[in-house]
């Protein structure tokens, strides 16, 4: 048996400080990076469809509807008679501009042809976001 003292013998640490700075500097990032990621939409329950794709235009406009029937631009709530104003005052000379328009799935439809029929009158391209479905 060995019974010699240890103390001359080296021991083997790990410091770990650096480490904990870069996981608190990347958990930082994407947090940071999270809340920006889409900060226009409203949280709704999309309908589902086979597409689910969303097409882009030069300037886009988000209207939602929530499932109280609360109308959204760009996150600004807007009751339905002055939608049409908040949409006109959000167009510029010249550009061309969509609405995309974010229905959550409990909305009558009613509701939703309405946003389409001031997005007609205005003459702007109106696109309906869906979710993919989930096969």
């Amino acid at each position: 048996m060995n019974l010699r003292n240890r103390r001359g013998k080296p021991t083997a640490e790990v410091h770990t400080a650096a480490l904990n700075d870069i996981m608190f500097f990347l958990m930082l990032f994407f947090l940071l990076a999270s809340a920006v990621a889409n900060p226009q939409v409203v949280k709704l329950l999309l309908p589902k469809s086979s597409a689910g794709e969303q097409s882009v235009a030069k300037k886009t406009i988000t209207v939602s509807i929530t499932s109280d029937l609360a109308y959204h631009v760009d996150k600004a709530v807007v009751p339905y008679e002055a939608l049409e104003q908040a949409l006109q005052s959000q167009m510029n000379s010249g550009e061309e501009v969509t609405i995309m328009l974010y229905a959550d799935s409990t909305v009558p439809i009613q509701n939703v042809i309405s946003v389409m029929d001031v997005a007609n009158r205005l003459k702007i391209k109106l696109v309906l976001a869906t979710e993919p479905k989930k096969d």
